[in-house]
């Protein structure tokens, strides 16, 4: 395609072009993990790796969920703890 070919395209060429680039990309980028994931299979000890894996993802799982899964407790009801528990000390109501 010449230069001047390419300018008298509009936004439907300059799409088919970027659809195109991407596509290219996508292949490139999936034929380079096959051939890892190739690599990784002939590698003897390939079971230990993919054990060493499951328990790293498994030991992550377990952390974000319990990220998510703890909620602090109130700021308010903190306070309101202490100063009960300030009240309890000096024995009496203060």
């Amino acid at each position: 395609m010449t230069t001047g070919a390419r300018r008298g395209q509009g936004l439907d060429g300059q799409a088919v072009l970027l659809v195109a680039g991407l596509a290219d990309l996508a292949v490139s980028a999936v034929g380079e993990a096959a051939g890892t994931v190739r690599q990784w299979l002939r590698r003897s000890d390939g079971p230990d790796l993919a054990r060493d894996a499951q328990q790293d993802l498994m030991a992550r799982g377990r952390i974000a969920l319990d990220r998510l899964a703890t909620v602090p407790p109130a700021h308010l009801e903190l306070l309101a703890q202490q100063v009960v528990a300030r009240r309890a000390a000096s024995g009496g109501d203060a």
